[in-house]
């Protein structure tokens, strides 16, 4: 009965050890896209407080 329910895939020793997380066998996310997208929300908050910060000078000014 070897072979029934399809084929498995062979894992590189990259994927068995947490590697190669761009193929089927992910762990999750991509740290280094995870860490690009959490700094850009920081820094658009930021941006955002600013502006705000500058608007309320520019009113009691």
């Amino acid at each position: 009965m070897l072979g029934v329910g399809g084929t498995r895939r062979k894992l590189g020793r990259d994927a068995l050890r947490g590697g190669d997380r761009s193929g089927r066998n992910s762990g999750g996310p991509d740290p280094l896209a995870e860490k690009r997208e959490l700094l850009r929300k920081l820094q658009e908050r930021r941006r955002e407080q600013r502006q705000q910060e500058e608007a309320t000078d520019e009113k009691t000014s």
